[in-house]
C-alpha cells in the first residue's frame, strides 16, 4: 500500500472518538518517520507524533546501566507514552515531547497537536509490542500499520545511518549488530497483528 492509498483508507476508517489514532509501527530503519511524514503532508488535518520523545534520559539510563541498550523497549517511558495517547483521545490541544538526535536528549513540549488535527499518525518501534505495558497501546489504535523490511535490508540501512553520524564502517556495523538489530528482531518477532502490512 502506497502513502496515497493509505491516505484514502484512513479518511474512511471509523474512529472511536473525535480523533483518529493510527499506529505506524516497525523496526528501526524501516522508514516509519519518512512514511508517516509523507502521509501527514497530504492533509492539514493529519499530524505526526513520534514515540522517540519518550526515551528515558541518559542520566536515568546510566543509573539503570542501560545506556548501551538505548532504544530497547525498557529504555522508554511507556507509562508516560500511554498517558499521552489517552490525552490525544480526550483533549483537543495537546503538547508532547520530541527527541533531538543531535543533542541525544528529549525536548519537553516541543510538539503540538491542535483541535483541527483529527488524525494523528503515531510512529515508533514498539507500538504493537506484545509485552507488559506496551500491550496497553493496542486498544488505543483505530488503525495499525506495520512496515516490514527484511533483516538484511535493515542492517544495510542501519550501518549507513551510523556512517552518516561519522562512524567508521566497522564501528557502524558493530553498533548496528550490538543494539539496533536485536531491537529489530524484538519488533519483528514479538508484535501483535497489524491491520495493514507494508514491505519497505
Amino acid at each position: 500500500m502506497t502513502p496515497a492509498n493509505l491516505i484514502e483508507h484512513l479518511r474512511q476508517a471509523p474512529t472511536n472518538g473525535p480523533r483518529r489514532l493510527v499506529a505506524i509501527a516497525g523496526p528501526p530503519a524501516s522508514g516509519k518517520s519518512t512514511f508517516a511524514e509523507q502521509v501527514a503532508a497530504s492533509d492539514p488535518s493529519f499530524a505526526v507524533v513520534p514515540m522517540d520523545g519518550f526515551h528515558l534520559d541518559n542520566t536515568t539510563l546510566d543509573a539503570l546501566q542501560l545506556r548501551h541498550r538505548k532504544g530497547a523497549p525498557n529504555t522508554f517511558d511507556v507509562t508516560g507514552f500511554v498517558s499521552l495517547l489517552e490525552h490525544l483521545r480526550s483533549q483537543a490541544d495537546v503538547r508532547f515531547p520530541l527527541f533531538d538526535r543531535t543533542k541525544d536528549a528529549t525536548v519537553p513540549n516541543a510538539g503540538h497537536i491542535q483541535e483541527y488535527h483529527t488524525t494523528v499518525l503515531v510512529e515508533g518501534n514498539y507500538l504493537l509490542l506484545n509485552r507488559p505495558g506496551w500491550q496497553d497501546l493496542a486498544s488505543l489504535w483505530d488503525v495499525s500499520v506495520f512496515l516490514r523490511p527484511t533483516l538484511a535490508t535493515l542492517e544495510t540501512r542501519l550501518v549507513a545511518r551510523w556512517r552518516h553520524h561519522g562512524f567508521s564502517f566497522e564501528d557502524a556495523k558493530l553498533k548496528a549488530r550490538e543494539n539496533d538489530l536485536p531491537n529489530a528482531r524484538t519488533v519483528l518477532d514479538n508484535s501483535l497483528p497489524a491491520d495493514i502490512y507494508i514491505p519497505t
